[in-house]
């Protein structure tokens, strides 16, 4: 395992990180037991793996309770955990300064932590990514003076959402939804990279597309159901055009490597449904791209892809 530099006083992180969304999610990641999600943040802790990526509405909170469980013996200062605000574990949303201590605190106790090493806003609205409501970013420092939290960020998925937090909080990460479909983010990667805003690539495989494993004859159900027939079509073709650049690597690979590419980029954070898939990721940073075939795909991005408006 590679480790890169994130926060000023946090220990560098390992390139590939754990989502752990799928941990006790029977929505959209099929059945896995207690005892296997267990395991398999153990077996990512075995491969070198120190970041984790959760949220308090993940599984209705069980990923939290889950991570705790898996992590509770290990050196809690060797790792980093990240978890979000603003979507809760029943469902539903409330981005309001006033609860925030309240969210931490929750996750505290699922995470069975004394402490968090990140705390991200949950993709909130503009009003709290431009800095214009100080409570928020008052709220948070409180807690990162008491210790409770030791950063915060936000979780974004356009560059000018990034631009805004950067230059108007005192934000140290930011999860920018990036990965060779969606590269608006990229944009934005040299001011992170300036400011020493540590970046976290999510949806590196863009729901599944950028394994390989959907055509224009794939059908969804679970949260995927929300891609239209022009959605579907459109992503197949750009899978048709993609399908040639791995070659000793597998296209997941070949797409975790994309992200790993800018320097920009702390960690990417694939999600793994077991200890197989779980180690292809983690080999993927075995491999490297080209800075020529990364303009390629920055170039396919702006002339091709861009203009298709393909949703998340």
């Amino acid at each position: 395992m590679k480790y890169r530099k994130y926060t000023e006083k946090s220990p560098e992180v390992s390139e590939i990180g754990f989502g752990a969304w799928q941990l006790g999610n029977t929505d959209d990641w099929g059945r896995m037991s207690e005892k296997e999600a267990i395991e398999l943040v153990q077996r990512a802790l075995f491969e070198g793996v120190n970041f984790f990526d959760t949220a308090p509405n993940y599984a209705g909170g069980n990923s939290e309770r889950l991570l705790g469980k898996a992590l509770s013996s290990t050196q809690r200062s060797s790792i980093v955990i990240s978890t979000k605000f603003g979507h809760w574990p029943d469902g539903h949303t409330d981005f309001g300064a006033g609860s925030i201590r309240k969210s931490v605190e929750g996750s505290l106790l699922r995470l069975k932590t004394d402490y968090i090493d990140l705390v991200l806003l949950h993709n909130p609205g503009f009003e709290i990514v431009n800095g214009s409501s100080e409570e928020h970013y008052q709220e948070l420092e409180k807690l990162k003076d008491e210790g409770k939290i030791l950063a915060y960020g936000a979780s974004l998925d356009t560059a000018d959402e990034m631009t805004a937090f950067m230059e108007n909080t005192g934000g140290e990460v930011i999860e920018a939804f990036f990965n060779i479909i969606h590269q608006d983010t990229r944009k934005a990667f040299d001011i992170a990279y300036k400011k020493g805003v540590a970046i976290i690539a999510k949806i590196p495989l863009d729901s599944g597309w950028l394994t390989g494993k959907y055509n224009k004859d794939s059908r969804f159900e679970g949260i995927r159901s929300r891609w239209t027939e022009d959605d579907i079509q459109n992503r197949a073709k750009i899978i048709d055009m993609l399908r040639n650049y791995p070659k000793e690597q597998t296209m997941a690979q070949f797409a975790i490597g994309f992200c790993l590419a800018y320097e920009a980029v702390s960690t990417v954070i694939p999600g793994n449904v077991n200890t197989s898939q779980l180690e292809m990721n983690i080999k993927s940073s075995e491999y490297s791209i080209s800075d020529s075939v990364i303009k390629e795909l920055e170039e396919l991005y702006e002339k091709k892809i861009k203009g298709m408006n393909i949703p998340w």
